[in-house]
């Protein structure tokens, strides 16, 4: 079976781990400075950036950092992983949910502008499956209405939108270092600050609210980053460059030999670095999926079968016509970096012998 995704993992963060086990100095030190300094230098031009211990705990705390609490509203996509809305959520703020572009499957500005009310306060693209969202649009937007704009980059490390690297045009941005992303720390996530004041915020309330020990300034969490895991991600660093370009020409070589699907489309002006690489199926996605799996050894995921208003979490159930489709047809194939010719040869062959069977 050819995996939808799969974490490399090498000698150099086994090396990594024992060099930190050894030092003693295992929870939050001298290696999550050092990477949150080498991440800031390579991924978002220099911008200040935080290390946390997950994903959502990013999003959450800059959001708390940036201001947003109860009474405001944030205009998020339903089409993407429930972290996004619930990081709202979680601040006592409410998620206002908008439709998506069907091509880029990230928010579509229109979408966005008629969800404004006198209670929205920002607006949280997410750069989905690696793609970058419109932020020149969005941006507008914001700008327009006086809202901040917070960029959702879980999937994109190292995507850009017109030349500029995505988390360096909002008031902050989260990039995920699950496993399963682009590169990974274990766990743990990463926050790129607009500016000294968000990112002191953000490093108080990852450390029980102190900056100096015993010296609690607000009320805080504990989502600080280990040693450990810092030390991983600053070997992943090194690597991911090669990583981001090796799954560019897997997406290049599905997209020009499938047939019988809808291919993804990368917009102008976007440098995409295909966290997945996602077809249109538009008859029984998921018995597609079933048959690639059982007949011919090829892994998929759908990402995501149930807009997130939806969700018994939010329990909503207006109509997000660009969403409800994409739910209903999107399958991601594996384009991760471990992927040989012959596998994605495979793949091809899978693809389209299913959808020649299915035509």
């Amino acid at each position: 079976m050819i995996p939808a995704a799969k974490p490399l993992i090498g000698d150099e963060e086994r090396a990594a781990v024992d060099r930190v086990l050894r030092s003693g100095m295992i929870a939050q030190g001298p290696e999550v400075a050092a990477f949150e300094q080498e991440f800031a230098e390579q991924m978002v031009g220099g911008r200040t950036c935080v290390a946390v211990n997950a994903g959502t705990a990013g999003l959450h705390l800059g959001l708390l950092a940036a201001g947003i609490g109860a009474g405001d509203e944030v205009i998020v996509p339903s089409f993407t992983f429930a972290a996004t809305a619930n990081s709202v959520a979680l601040t006592g703020a409410t998620p206002v949910f908008a439709d998506i572009d069907p091509v880029t499957y990230c928010l579509d500005p229109a979408s966005v502008e008629a969800a404004i009310t006198e209670h929205t306060a920002g607006i949280m693209p997410v750069h989905l499956y690696g793609h970058p969202a419109d932020v020149t649009a969005l941006g507008a937007i914001a700008a327009k209405h006086g809202l901040q704009l917070f960029e959702d980059a879980a999937q994109a490390h190292g995507a850009t939108w017109q030349g500029a690297p995505v988390g360096s045009f909002g008031t902050f941005g989260m990039f995920s270092l699950y496993p399963t992303k682009n590169m990974t720390s274990g766990e743990g996530g990463m926050v790129s600050c607009a500016t000294p004041e968000v990112a002191r915020m953000v490093r108080l309330l990852r450390n029980q609210g102190m900056e100096r020990r015993y010296e609690n300034e607000v009320v805080g969490f504990n989502t600080r980053m280990t040693d450990i895991a810092a030390a991983i991600g600053r070997v992943q660093l090194t690597k991911v460059g090669a990583w981001t370009a090796t799954r560019q020409a897997n997406a290049a070589f599905l997209s020009a030999h499938l047939t019988g699907v809808t291919v993804p489309t990368v917009a102008a002006g976007a440098t995409h670095v295909w966290h997945q690489y996602t077809i249109r199926v538009t008859e029984d996605r998921d018995g597609f999926a079933k048959a690639l799996a059982d007949e011919h050894g090829v892994g998929s995921g759908v990402y995501y079968p149930i807009p997130n208003h939806q969700l018994p979490s939010f329990g909503l159930t207006f109509d997000l016509p660009a969403t409800a489709e994409a739910c209903a047809q999107v399958l991601s194939l594996p384009v991760h970096p471990a992927l040989s010719q012959d596998d994605l040869e495979q793949i091809v062959t899978a693809v389209n012998t299913v959808a020649k069977a299915g035509a």
